[in-house]
């Protein structure tokens, strides 16, 4: 698979189910390739391409072993809306989408129970969907 087929399957597995949602839509799925992008861009541990960046162990939880999503995304997906995430993923790859995040390169789910403790000490930049968008590059500058 190709960068812009596994940035697809990350929005896929990470925000589907935002898409239908009035607070979410397309801006969702927009919001967590610019994270994606976001960190790629960075250079730096999270990895040098956007595949490394996307299957970083335990960044993107649907690449996560025991995640359900997981065994959804590394099959063939015959869904109206992964199309849509391909031509995302395409576009953002392409920087013809605005970085919605303003160089958000973390989120968590709105719906957590406990928060990540990453998102302890940080404050959130906005929220898109059930969504919560966290620049945690700003710490370190």
């Amino acid at each position: 698979m190709n960068d812009v087929q596994i940035l697809a399957r990350t929005i896929y597995g990470e925000a589907r189910g935002e898409y239908y949602r009035v607070d979410g839509g397309l801006a969702s799925l927009i919001a967590v390739g610019n994270v994606v992008n976001n960190r790629y861009k960075q250079q730096s541990w999270y990895g040098k391409t956007i595949a490394e960046v996307c299957q970083k162990p335990y960044q993107f939880s649907c690449w996560n072993p025991n995640d359900p999503n997981q065994k959804l995304i590394t099959t063939t997906i015959m869904d109206p809306l992964f199309d849509i995430c391909l031509d995302v993923a395409d576009r953002i790859i392409k920087d013809e989408w605005p970085d919605l995040t303003r160089g958000c390169d973390h989120y968590h789910a709105a719906s957590m129970a406990t928060f990540p403790t990453w998102s302890l000490s940080s404050k959130p930049q906005l929220k898109i969907g059930q969504h919560i968008f966290y620049n945690l590059s700003r710490r370190h500058k």
